[in-house]
């Protein structure tokens, strides 16, 4: 039986969509994102650290529903004060999305000083967690066991406010050299477009974070 050799078909006539599609600008051949291998990066680390946080607050709802009578949340948190703290971590998205578009104007003073503004939310949001931490721990909150009803109640603020913390914690590390680079003039746009992105996603976070333990 005659088989010609696969080298020897001639390649496929370009379409309508192969020509239609942007071509990447890693060179990575017709591509359907047209972003840079560092941004698609990202938004996979996005993607997967926001379904881990949607594990965490599911596990967190059904253990609430499934469980005994929660302990109201009026009664153990400040609610004042935390919802000072939401406020200062969500204006902090406003200081940063102005750093992105000043960037983009290569504009690196004005990139830099709101770069800043984001850097002390960011502090400012993690020195006010550490003082709610330290006033739950003084009244008896620990991972196993608390005051106010299931232990299952400590056990699930303390991770996950934990673990959304850690984040904040990297974000600031990232402004702050963000911020380093770009008052030397060494930062690109997407540089600053990119930590921009890290940090919108860390306060998108918080809003469920706040919702499910502070709201509902």
């Amino acid at each position: 039986m005659d088989a010609t050799p696969a080298a020897a078909l001639p390649a496929a006539p370009p379409t309508a969509l192969s020509a239609a599609l942007p071509s990447s600008p890693w060179a990575g051949g017709v591509s359907p994102f047209a972003v840079s291998w560092q941004k698609l990066m990202l938004w996979y680390f996005i993607v997967t650290d926001a379904l881990l946080f949607a594990g965490f607050l599911a596990a967190y709802g059904f253990n609430r529903l499934a469980g005994e009578a929660w302990p109201d949340r009026a009664h153990v948190f400040h609610m004042s004060f935390i919802t000072a703290m939401t406020f200062i971590l969500i204006s902090s998205s406003a200081t940063m999305a102005t750093a992105v578009a000043a960037a983009r104007r290569k504009d690196p003073g004005v990139a830099t000083r709101f770069l800043l503004l984001t850097l002390l939310g960011g502090f400012a949001f993690l020195g006010m967690q550490a003082f709610e931490w330290s006033s739950l721990i003084r009244a008896g909150a620990r991972l196993t066991s608390n005051p106010w009803g299931p232990p299952g109640f400590g056990a699930f603020f303390f991770v996950i406010t934990g673990f959304h913390g850690t984040h904040v914690v990297i974000g600031t590390v990232v402004l702050l050299i963000a911020a380093a680079r770009a008052a030397l003039g060494r930062l690109t746009p997407e540089g600053i477009e990119l930590a921009g992105l890290y940090w919108h996603f860390v306060d998108l976070v918080w809003v469920f974070v706040f919702g499910c333990f502070y709201l509902i």
